[in-house]
């Protein structure tokens, strides 16, 4: 039937009893099928990871200038990394690091929501927020 009409005779699902088989013109439904994936891969949102870095003890200035920064990128849609870099002995001050991060996280609660408080992790303090879905 499939030479009759000049058309291939496809293989559906070859482990149903017995096997399922389409008569198609297999080359457009290879390209259909391409078609269909790259309009699915395109709808797909690409999250970007900005970071921003801060020391034990930053001071008032420098935090207001990254956290305007943070707002920025949460207001265009990206998931924000927070993170206190701890060097050499500044470990000792991983209760400011931690004090500082959450002062972050609360003064960005209309920006956006945190999705992991922060977690020390070798030398660096991190946190992870993701921005308020907005319509």
């Amino acid at each position: 039937m499939a030479k009759e009409q000049e058309l291939d005779l496809v293989e559906i699902s070859p482990k149903a009893k017995p096997p399922v088989c389409k008569i198609i013109d297999y080359k457009k439904f290879l390209y259909e099928q391409k078609k269909r994936e790259k309009a699915l891969k395109s709808k797909a949102t690409k999250v970007t990871i900005k970071e921003i870095r801060f020391g034990p003890q930053t001071d008032e200035h420098d935090y207001e200038f990254k956290k305007k920064h943070a707002i920025k990128f949460l207001q265009d849609g990206a998931k924000l990394k927070a993170f206190v870099f701890f060097k050499g002995r500044s470990i000792i001050f991983k209760e400011q690091g931690q004090i500082l991060l959450l002062k972050l996280a609360q003064e960005l609660e209309e920006y956006g929501k945190v999705e992991q408080l922060p977690k020390l992790e070798g030398k660096r303090m991190i946190m992870f927020i993701a921005p308020k879905k907005t319509k």
